[in-house]
């Protein structure tokens, strides 16, 4: 089990929290009728990767932390979905949508290599 201190040193937890404030910035711009449906939907999606890998760093056994990392990468999932709905909108541009694939791809990575890290 990590110390409540150290999960904020994992590369894992600071790229998750990079793509929060990524996702925070290009959502700002989305329609005001969005605020309460896809914005929202989007910001507890990403919100969710991060504390959710903090919340498995705090678990006392190794299944319990692969259970939370698997609820990270599920959310990430969720995210990359919601992505390619707000580029079908017009929400966000192609560049856009490639850079936050990019992030999430890079962050699924890690993500899995942390699962297969526990798992040993």
């Amino acid at each position: 089990m990590l110390s409540y201190s150290r999960y904020t040193e994992l590369e894992v937890w600071k790229h998750a929290r990079e793509l929060a404030s990524n996702i925070y910035e290009i959502t700002t711009a989305f329609p005001k009728t969005e605020q309460f449906g896809l914005t929202s939907q989007m910001r507890r999606s990403v919100v969710s990767i991060p504390s959710n890998i903090a919340e498995g760093c705090g678990r006392q056994h190794k299944k319990e932390t692969i259970h939370f990392l698997s609820f990270a990468r599920s959310s990430l999932y969720e995210l990359e979905t919601q992505l390619y709905i707000s580029k079908d909108l017009d929400y966000i541009t192609e560049d856009k949508l490639s850079f936050c694939l990019s992030k999430i791809e890079n962050l699924g990575k890690l993500v899995n290599g942390f699962i297969r890290y526990q798992q040993k």
